[in-house]
C-alpha cells in the first residue's frame, strides 16, 4: 500500500492556487506539486488527489492500493457518490453539470484503475512530537503561493 497526504490551497482574489502530495513508497517520500491559475480550493484539493494517483500509476504500476489522506471533506465524500453521479449524469437536481466536473470524472476514472482507500483527517491540526505529513502539505502548498506572489506575479481570472 502506497500512503499518500494531499492538500491543496488557494488565493481566490486571484484564483491562483497549489497543490501537494506526499507520497511515501518503499520506504521514500516524494513530494508532488505544482502551482495553476484559474484555480479554487477544491479544484486543487482534487488536483493533489490525482496527480498522486496518476503518478502511482504510471511510475509503481504494480501497486494495488493507495492510501489517501486528506483534510478536504470534498474529496473523501466523492467516492461516495459516484453511483449518483453516474445516475444523474453528472448533474444536479436543477440539470446543471456539477461543479469540477473534468476532475471528478478524471478521479472517478482512475478509481477503476487502482483501489483507492480514504482517510479524512483534521484540518490544521496543531504541531505533536509525531510528524503529521498533512501539517507539512498544508505548509508546502501556502508557500508556493507565497513565493509566487512575492515574485511580483499578478494573475487575474480571464472567464
Amino acid at each position: 500500500m502506497i500512503e499518500v497526504y494531499t492538500d491543496g490551497s488557494c488565493y481566490n482574489g486571484r484564483h491562483v492556487g497549489s497543490w501537494v502530495a506526499i507520497l511515501f513508497i518503499e520506504g521514500g517520500k516524494i513530494v508532488l506539486s505544482d502551482l495553476e491559475t484559474d484555480a479554487t480550493n477544491h479544484r486543487m484539493e482534487l488536483t493533489a488527489v490525482i496527480k498522486a494517483i496518476e503518478y502511482v500509476r504510471d511510475k509503481h504500476p504494480t501497486a494495488t492500493t493507495v492510501k489517501i489522506i486528506s483534510d478536504s471533506q470534498y474529496v473523501i465524500g466523492l467516492a461516495r457518490r459516484k453511483t449518483k453521479f453516474l445516475f444523474t449524469d453528472f448533474k444536479t437536481k436543477k440539470g446543471n453539470e456539477i461543479r469540477n466536473i473534468d476532475l471528478v470524472k478524471k478521479l472517478l476514472e482512475l478509481h477503476e484503475v487502482i483501489d483507492v482507500e480514504y482517510v479524512k483527517i483534521k484540518a490544521h491540526q496543531q504541531p505533536t512530537n509525531e510528524t503529521n505529513y498533512n501539517i507539512e502539505a498544508d505548509i508546502l502548498a501556502r508557500k508556493i503561493l507565497r513565493d509566487y506572489f512575492k515574485d511580483g506575479n499578478i494573475v487575474w481570472r480571464t472567464k
